[in-house]
């Protein structure tokens, strides 16, 4: 009997064409919180990075190896997503989700050594790596493809938002507590909203095929997959892979004080909140590939300006740099679903983003960790902006 081609099946009564994001504007908000939280517990250990490293009395390079052990766990269960989707449900797979990234985060803050911290961030990145693809396949199968980039862009309010809260909150928590008490505060939120969520989302149950042959032959075959899968690394590297390294680059290499380094990297967040919005708004307009052009090579040019900058001058690229860096997501995820059958997109997210988080997410820190130690993490972060931008030149190749 030959694989099926991944079609997610639509609920009883659901009229998808009917579907714009005023009429299902709960549930995406629903799910941009669970999304919120599911993403600072991945990104809060960047504010906490200088006391995690004078606490277990780790290196740069250690520092930034952390970082590689949750995408490793990211990586497994991302990749693994659709067919846990397809025992479970999506609804069920979020759920999971949150209450194991819960119990994950606890279990961090009680890590006494760099061996203990990198286990349980290998399990906190597989907790959280169920989520994405049930959480954008619940997306798309509610609003109407028209539609797509604003409500994928309200969705990506939550990491942008996450990028603004986490070193706001840890330097809050800090005031009185130490970097352990950070993990288990949002290890509490994490649950309760997962339970919060199995009481409210039943109307937003889908189903999902697991994957087979077919599927992974539609997507393996089709160069736009791998063009994507590279791109998505370069969006992940000029995002989440420069803000986790960047309060030990301005602690380590321009004297910056950590409370002081936090606060700026908070707050550098805060416009990127309206250009991610921006962002989709260009993607429905323009087209996903025109919009990638412009994001990737603006994106390498401010990055590689942060690597460049001197202490007068920093500022200026840690404010406009993450502005562009965060249009690419509503652009990419956009892209991304159109690749495939109607239906598809779980399938999608979940082969393309494992190893695209993997290297952005993981083998950048990682990279430049081990550059702040030999050489400078100014260099690191320079060499990272220069590949970003030939982002620009792939993404015109992108055909959808």
């Amino acid at each position: 009997m030959k694989d099926k081609i991944l079609i997610e099946p639509e609920p009883d009564g659901f009229d998808r064409k009917g579907a714009n994001l005023s009429t299902q504007i709960g549930p995406v908000l629903l799910l941009t919180a669970i999304f919120f939280l599911n993403f600072s517990a991945r990104v809060v250990y960047a504010p906490l990075m200088p006391e995690i490293e004078t606490d277990l009395n780790i290196t740069h390079s250690d520092a930034g190896s952390m970082f590689f052990y949750l995408s490793i766990g990211y990586f497994i269960t991302l990749l693994g997503s659709g067919w846990v989707a397809a025992s479970l449900n999506h609804r069920r797979t979020i759920i999971l989700s949150s209450v194991v990234l819960g119990l994950a985060l606890f279990f961090t803050a009680f890590s006494g050594g760099l061996k203990t911290i990198r286990f349980t961030l290998l399990l906190l990145g597989a907790a959280a790596g169920l989520y994405l693809p049930s959480g954008i396949a619940t997306l798309t199968q509610l609003i109407n493809q028209r539609h797509w980039g604003k409500a994928l862009a309200v969705h990506e309010l939550a990491p942008n938002l996450g990028f603004i809260m986490a070193p706001l909150l840890s330097e809050l928590i800090m005031i009185w507590f130490s970097w352990r008490s950070v993990p288990v505060m949002l290890g509490i939120t994490t649950i309760f909203l997962g339970i919060g969520f199995a009481f409210y989302s039943r109307e937003v149950s889908f189903t999902s095929v697991p994957p087979g042959f077919t599927s992974f032959k539609l997507f393996f075959s089709n160069p736009a997959f791998w063009i994507m899968v590279i791109l998505f690394s370069l969006g992940i590297a000029g995002t989440l892979g420069i803000y986790t390294m960047l309060p030990l680059y301005l602690v380590a290499e321009h004297a910056i004080d950590r409370n002081y380094a936090n606060t700026l990297l908070s707050f550098s967040r805060i416009l990127s909140l309206f250009t991610a919005l921006a962002g989709g708004w260009t993607s429905d307009r323009f087209g996903p590939r025109n919009t990638l052009i412009i994001v990737f090579l603006f994106s390498g040019i401010t990055t590689m300006a942060i690597g460049a900058a001197s202490d007068h001058w920093i500022i200026v690229p840690i404010f406009l740099q993450p502005m562009i860096a965060v249009c690419f997501f509503p652009a990419g995820f956009a892209a991304l679903s159109r690749i495939g059958p109607p239906g598809a997109s779980n399938i999608a997210v979940s082969l393309a983003a494992p190893l695209a988080f993997m290297i952005g997410g993981g083998a950048v820190p990682s990279l430049i960790g081990f550059m702040g130690d030999t050489i400078s993490f100014a260099s690191g972060i320079g060499l990272v902006g220069g590949v970003i931008t030939l982002g620009a030149l792939l993404s015109y190749f992108l055909k959808l």
